[in-house]
């Protein structure tokens, strides 16, 4: 192995070495960094952040109440669950632990911890305002609606951040794909998936501009934008595979 590769895939360093694997384990998966062992351990720390704050009831009318506020934090944890899958693929993929994406994942791993806050409180209003729960809790939660479309500003540059982050560690993939010597296919498939997260978080960027705007913040119109992402993941997915090389390249 070149010392260009050690580097960008940390083999040079002694805990990088390949173990032999257990019985009954994966032997075509990479052994697991210590990149993704600190990224596990902040993902662990922002779902319990998730749940942190729910009181232990006092009575069953208290109870009754933190088993709805149950639906706010379902949402909310599906949600990440997404972002770690998302997160889990990458370094699946791609054993890197160069500088770049030590830097570019350390960033992530920052933003997650800020957005798991806005991503609560995203929910849980959702799930007030759907279902008619603790109407008395709305004067306190938005102020005014100026508040609610602050809200959605918070929310769109936290998943602007996230998945912006996640189209600048596929770019450095693809980069990088003389080092990793991937395939033509492989290439590709970075780029697509770069180009992919880089859509999403121009939905995002969408949803904070409507919001600055203005423009139906009250109603949750910067909200309905995040319902694009599903037909324009579906074109681009469609448009990438028209152009994607044979497999076996």
């Amino acid at each position: 192995m070149s010392d260009r590769k050690q580097r960008a895939t940390g083999s040079h360093r002694p805990e990088a070495v390949t173990p032999v694997p257990a019985r009954g384990t994966h032997t075509h998966l990479p052994p697991a960094t210590r990149i993704e062992f600190f990224s596990d351990a902040v993902f662990a720390f922002s779902a319990t952040l998730l749940v942190v704050a729910l009181e232990v009831p006092h009575s069953y009318p208290e109870l009754e109440r933190t088993l709805w506020g149950f639906l706010g934090f379902g949402m909310s944890f599906v949600a990440l669950a997404l972002i770690w899958s998302t997160h889990h693929a990458y370094f699946r993929r791609y054993q890197l632990a160069d500088r770049a994406t030590v830097a570019l994942n350390s960033i992530l791993l920052f933003v997650v911890l800020f957005y798991v806050y806005p991503l609560k409180f995203m929910t849980t209003s959702l799930v007030d305002v759907v279902l008619g729960l603790h109407p008395e809790r709305r004067n306190e939660m938005f102020r005014s609606r100026d508040d609610v479309g602050r809200m959605f500003v918070v929310y769109g540059l936290g998943f602007l951040a996230v998945f912006g982050c996640f189209s600048l560690l596929y770019r450095h993939a693809a980069r990088s794909a003389s080092t990793l010597e991937l395939t033509p296919w492989q290439l590709h498939e970075a780029q697509m998936l770069q180009r992919h997260y880089l859509m999403m978080a121009g939905v995002g960027a969408l949803s904070v501009v409507l919001a600055l705007a203005d423009v139906g913040a009250r109603f949750g119109v910067p909200g309905f934008v995040y319902v694009l992402i599903g037909p324009l993941a579906w074109a681009h997915g469609v448009w990438s595979e028209r152009r994607a090389p044979p497999a076996s390249a």
